[in-house]
């Protein structure tokens, strides 16, 4: 198998397993192997043909651009072996792990209960109020707060629209003080609309 029929054989279970974001993110990646690539066989893909791809897709990009094609490379050969088209994985050379690897991360300090209860505490407006305590209750991302209307609750549940996580929708659940301290309806149609009824 050549690697571009490789590449139309991944676009296929793309089609039927990914969201169009991940296969938008994807293309650039798929165009380039097949530029590089087109008519090779695919276990005549070495890791050095690999590396020099990535070197030219990522070169003068940013650290973490580099390590998502490598990602994504080492994901499509993935799929091939799945499908039994090849044999192994260049992209599973040491050589490559090492110039790829994610970075250590430094743990991030997390804010004190007391201290986030101190900030509650001094909203003075019930809709700045809201706006926290549902973050900081309810794990809520300020963008899904705001997109939040009164038909998107009921009762402790909240459905949320347009989630960064990139599904349909999520749900996510208040503490039973929440919905009764704040009259939510009412507060929540602040929050939604300005003067022009259009949203924030």
């Amino acid at each position: 198998m050549t690697v571009q029929e490789g590449i139309e054989l991944f676009k296929r279970h793309q089609q039927s397993q990914a969201r169009e974001k991940m296969r938008e993110s994807y293309a650039y990646l798929l165009r380039n192997l097949e530029t590089f690539f087109g008519e090779k066989a695919m276990d005549a893909v070495s890791a050095e043909d690999i590396h020099q791809l990535l070197f030219a897709v990522t070169n003068g990009r940013a650290r973490s651009s580099a390590r998502l094609r490598y990602a994504q490379a080492k994901a499509f050969f993935n799929v091939l072996i799945e499908h039994g088209k090849t044999a192994s994985n260049p992209c599973d050379d040491l050589t490559l792990r090492k110039a790829f690897r994610a970075p250590r991360y430094k743990d991030r300090d997390i804010i004190a209960r007391e201290v986030v209860d101190e900030i509650i505490y001094r909203c003075r407006q019930p809709r700045n109020r809201l706006i926290v305590e549902l973050q900081a209750r309810c794990g809520l991302r300020v963008g899904e707060v705001l997109k939040l209307r009164v038909s998107d609750v009921n009762h402790r549940k909240l459905s949320l629209r347009n989630p960064k996580s990139g599904r349909e929708g999520e749900v996510a659940f208040m503490p039973e003080a929440i919905a009764h301290l704040c009259k939510l309806r009412r507060v929540i149609r602040n929050i939604r609309c300005n003067a022009h009824g259009e949203y924030f």
